[in-house]
């Protein structure tokens, strides 16, 4: 049986994955070629934070004339305070990659959200593991008295590779893997089976020199501030709480510690790039180890794998 066939572009924050998405589902139907009948492409979005209604310009969120433009999926389909776990973002992106691909349209996943990727990628079966109120109860104990840290530490002795799972400043992510780890008595990151492949999958990775990473994340991070990210978030904490867990996202826990008084403006976007520049090492250590990547430089080096894709040569 012929497998529908995806691209998916992943790469650190900042390294350029949503206009190359956009302009390779533009120019799908020219690389694919006229015998191809391709008819475009539509993009489905692989970000944990982009899935929230209001955090727009913090996400980098494509803008509206890009998403009117190419149809966008899982884009602002929850609300800040409802959760979104990885076993339901798996079953939202296959039924987006059979509805593009059913109308003869080519599904792209752009993202950094290296966990959601292999969720669809490996076809993972995540075991749902039950909240234990009284572990759970310990474990809020334990982040009060002895800080997120000595707990995200805990995690690491258990299960070493969760360091590239889960974030280390989202404590709701921290407690439910150690909830996980424990209640199933395995390592979070063997608690999901892989099964046999749903799609074909091309897989490009856009890759920069460290320096130049980190001067795109200062300039991105200095847009978003002219963009109005201080205003967006100052609207936001009027409408949930300070601590609502969709806050965890880098950006928006240093701007809500500003308004309220902790932090100088300077010194919250100053945390934000330090701390953007440590997810976006991260996210590299993560797809580095998936060999089935092709690594570009540059968004025209894309096009020929996809050429090859979309059109692989008859043996």
């Amino acid at each position: 049986m012929v497998l529908p066939k995806v691209v998916i572009i992943v790469g650190p924050t900042a390294s350029g994955k949503t206009s190359l998405g956009i302009k390779l589902a533009k120019k799908v139907s020219a690389i694919g070629g006229p015998a191809s009948g391709w008819q475009g492409g539509e993009i489905i979005s692989a970000d944990s934070r982009q899935i929230y209604r209001g955090l727009d310009i913090g996400t980098a969120k494509p803008s509206l004339q890009e998403r009117q433009a190419i149809s966008h999926h899982l884009i602002d389909i929850r609300k800040l305070n409802q959760d979104y776990t990885v076993a339901q973002y798996k079953r939202d992106c296959v039924k987006a990659i059979k509805d593009i691909s059913s109308r003869g349209k080519l599904p792209i996943i752009v993202g950094g959200t290296g966990l959601y990727i292999k969720a669809v990628v490996d076809n993972l079966t995540i075991p749902q593991v039950k909240a234990d109120p009284l572990l759970r109860k310990e474990l809020k104990q334990e982040l009060q008295d002895r800080g997120l840290s000595f707990l995200y530490k805990e995690l690491i002795k258990i299960d070493p590779e969760a360091a590239y799972i889960v974030d280390p400043r989202n404590p709701r992510r921290v407690i439910r893997a150690l909830e996980i780890a424990i209640g199933a008595k395995k390592p979070f990151s063997q608690t999901r089976r892989q099964g046999k492949p749903l799609f074909d999958f091309l897989q490009i990775g856009i890759s920069w020199p460290k320096e130049k990473l980190r001067e795109r994340i200062g300039k991105r991070i200095d847009m978003m501030i002219k963009e109005g990210l201080v205003d967006e978030v100052r609207n936001l904490v009027k409408k949930y709480p300070a601590r609502t867990h969709a806050f965890e996202a880098i950006g928006y826990r240093e701007i809500i510690n500003h308004l309220q008084g902790e932090l100088s403006l300077e010194k919250a976007v100053e945390l934000t790039k330090g701390n953007t520049w440590r997810y976006a090492k991260r996210q590299m250590t993560w797809f580095r180890k998936d060999k089935n990547i092709h690594w570009i430089s540059n968004q025209r080096e894309a096009e020929s794998p996809v050429r090859e894709f979309l059109n692989p040569k008859k043996p």
